[in-house]
């Protein structure tokens, strides 16, 4: 029998050359591998041909497995198989729910170990050469979800449309208008924008504009999920490829 053991790992932003080497060798130790809809394909290639490899389909708006059917099944498959790849997109700590995974392992006396993961909320603007900070132009950044677990728009939009921060938003495209109606509210209707659809894969868009008229142009390119929103001084600083 093996030891049942949990590791998440994070795959990265979508790009499958955006995962780290201890990722690789993480997965081709799993017994099972349990990945989720923002997962590139191709990183299932590094897990033992005989390993296991199971959907588990979470994405923004559309699980298909409820994240309690996801714990149960994470556990029954340690117990039954050993080292369980729970692989997830970005970073696993980044609105990956991972803290609940954990706390169920930890509940089953299930080790764990958590392998970093390259987050979107970075990787996807430095993929279109928008950075999140630049000297003289954005000290910080935030990166908040536009969707709250109860399905809401996020409280902390209209904390970080306040600041002078480049602001991030993961999971926000179902409240677009509401997000940008809050900035003009605090006065940031010309701030650029930016938003980045399926970015670091060879099916990135983006397009860019102001708060003001962002919505209309995303609406016109027939942008849509899974995409970020970046709201800042840096868009503007996009460099030329």
């Amino acid at each position: 029998m093996k030891l049942p053991f949990l590791s998440l790992v994070g795959a990265g932003p979508g790009d499958p050359e955006l995962i780290t080497l201890k990722a690789i060798h993480t997965l081709r130790q799993a017994d099972v591998v349990l990945y989720d809809a923002l997962v590139n394909p191709l990183l299932l290639e590094y897990a033992p041909a005989q390993a296991i490899r199971q959907f588990v389909g979470k994405r923004c708006g559309s699980h298909s497995l409820p994240q309690e059917e996801i714990n149960r099944l994470m556990v029954e498959m340690a117990q039954q198989h050993g080292h369980v790849v729970r692989l997830k997109g970005g970073d696993p700590f980044v609105f990956g729910r991972a803290v609940e995974e954990i706390m169920t392992a930890q509940q089953h006396h299930i080790g764990v170990a958590v392998i970093p993961g390259i987050s979107s909320a970075i990787a996807v603007p430095a993929s279109q050469l928008i950075p999140v900070t630049c000297r003289g132009v954005a000290e910080s950044f935030w990166v908040t979800t536009g969707t709250t677990c109860a399905g809401q728009l996020s409280g902390d939009i209209a904390l970080a449309a306040q600041s002078t921060a480049t602001v991030v938003i993961l999971m926000g495209m179902h409240h677009l208008e509401a997000i940008l109606q809050i900035f003009t509210h605090h006065g940031k209707q010309h701030t650029p924008a930016a938003i980045i659809q399926e970015g670091t894969t060879p099916q990135a868009r983006i397009v860019t504009g102001t708060v003001s008229d962002i919505h209309r142009r995303a609406q016109e390119a027939g942008i849509s999920h899974p995409a970020i929103i970046v709201i800042g001084e840096v868009v503007s600083l996009q460099l030329p490829s």
